[in-house]
């Protein structure tokens, strides 16, 4: 974008109480309040294609309630995220609840539409199922992406009770339509039972390695962090982040907890290690605060996508 116009920063704290006002993510301008936009976080409220508990519809105003917190400032990347680049709130993309077809296509319209608009888009959802449209609707721009899946569980499963689309299929139907980098792709974190060994063979003909929890508990981080920087290289990178990847004891606001996962300390880590890599898009989903407690599960994720912003910015503003 060649306006060169000076960002327009968050809600001053020491102005304005924090407690008080309209709760944008990070108290950022709303697209609509600015003439421009680089960075965009948008919420999907939709949770239809949940196979446990529901509520991640709810997670896109529960993350900015926990977002209220968070400053300019990022010492850990050394970035002001929101001076390096316009970043705003563009609200919520509506989804149809009662039919997933028609919910997955209007998402990805919109995503298309909001993406010819800002550079990068970070999206809070929501139940795994978004990132399926949102793949679509990044790789017009960008061709077939490295994506780097943080998650308990692989979800590249085939279907439930029948259906093709849901929070357990995503990567499955888009590794089959091309719109991921076979040869680039992880997910990280994974653990628990699964329904069969087939499951891992299935996983790697889709295109995923894997770095386990377990791997990263016998390994360490700094070890897991140079397995997935020397997986995806320096292609296009998708990161999409189901909140459950973390341990229950840092993230119980979630629809399939599984135990053993990561601390909240060691995501924020790895997230912070792709500052040299090409983040094209990302999502934090599946955060349902029904069953969270304290705003636990929406601090970690609100924390989540302001390293997200926080890698985009630094990114856009050195490309300039």
């Amino acid at each position: 974008m060649t306006d060169h116009h000076e960002p327009v920063g968050p809600v001053d704290a020491s102005v304005h109480p924090r407690y008080a006002g309209i709760a944008t993510f990070a108290r950022l301008p709303r697209i609509e309040d600015v003439p421009r936009a680089d960075i965009a976080v948008v919420g999907i409220p939709f949770d239809s294609g949940v196979s446990f508990r529901p509520g991640a519809r709810f997670g896109p105003s529960h993350v900015r309630e926990s977002s209220r917190l968070l400053r300019p400032y990022n010492p850990a990347q050394d970035v002001s995220p929101f001076a390096a680049a316009q970043v705003v709130d563009a609200g919520d993309i509506p989804a149809n609840p009662f039919d997933i077809d028609a919910a997955v296509t209007e998402i990805e319209a919109a995503a298309t539409a909001l993406g010819d608009r800002v550079e990068r888009i970070v999206t809070v959802g929501g139940d795994h199922t978004v990132a399926l449209p949102l793949l679509r609707a990044v790789t017009k721009k960008h061709g077939p992406v490295a994506v780097l899946h943080f998650d308990a569980h692989l979800d590249t499963w085939d279907t439930y009770f029948g259906a093709p689309v849901t929070h357990g299929t995503p990567f499955r139907r888009a590794s089959e339509e091309g719109l991921i980098d076979l040869t680039a792709s992880c997910h990280v974190g994974t653990r628990g039972p699964l329904y069969s060994k087939q499951d891992l063979d299935d996983d790697e003909r889709l295109g995923f390695s894997i770095v386990s929890s377990v791997d990263i508990e016998v390994d360490g981080i700094e070890a897991a962090i140079e397995r997935v920087r020397r997986r995806i290289g320096d292609r296009p990178l998708y990161i999409s982040i189901d909140i459950d990847v973390l341990d229950p004891a840092h993230a119980p606001g979630t629809g399939t907890p599984e135990a053993g996962g990561m601390t909240s300390r060691e995501l924020l880590r790895m997230l912070r290690a792709l500052g040299d890599r090409n983040v094209v898009g990302a999502d934090v989903v599946e955060v349902s605060p029904a069953y969270d407690h304290a705003q636990v599960t929406g601090i970690a994720a609100s924390h989540v996508v302001y390293e997200l912003v926080s890698l985009m910015a630094a990114q856009l503003d050195a490309a300039r």
